[in-house]
């Protein structure tokens, strides 16, 4: 099964591929509705980076536990007509709780300049999923990554004022 968005947000590129390396920015995507919580004794990292293999707890609105994850990420560039598309990969898989029923979980983010919009991003997401629960699942995931999206553009106005965003 597969989800795919297509959007540009308001800010530059290198501003949204840093956002995807932050965990506190990819846990706002989420909030208030689901958290991260580390399961790791140093928490967190304060970027993603490739190799990074990080398992965590999902709670929803950070008191009821959802089940737990790990986050596997990979990066990859690839040339694109309007510039360098850069893709974040998590590959990881849901461990335990409701999404414990999937057994492919392959979350792609990309990012790039946004043709003939200075200062915006093209953002892609596209997760591919599958499983006993998967044709179950659908509806819901469907409906979080439209949410998602719609947290995305409304936070993106706000990363390039973030100085934990900046190299």
């Amino acid at each position: 099964m597969r989800i795919v968005l297509k959007f540009t947000i308001d800010c530059d590129a290198d501003t949204a591929w840093r956002a995807l390396h932050s965990p506190r920015i990819v846990g706002e995507l989420y909030a208030p509705l689901l958290q991260m919580q580390p399961l790791l004794p140093d928490g967190l990292p304060e970027r993603w980076m490739p190799g990074d293999e990080v398992p965590v707890r999902l709670a929803a609105f950070g008191r009821i536990p959802v089940g737990t994850q790990l986050i596997h990420i990979s990066d990859r560039t690839l040339d694109g007509p309007g510039g360098p598309v850069r893709i974040l990969r998590d590959s990881g898989i849901p461990l335990t709780g409701p999404l414990g029923g999937l057994d492919v979980w392959d979350h792609q983010m990309a990012v790039s300049p946004a043709p003939g919009r200075a200062g915006r991003t093209l953002w892609r997401d596209r997760l591919t999923f599958d499983g006993p629960s998967a044709l179950l699942l659908w509806p819901v995931l469907w409906a979080s990554w439209q949410a998602r999206a719609l947290r995305v553009r409304a936070l993106a106005r706000r990363w390039a004022r973030d100085p934990g965003l900046r190299d």
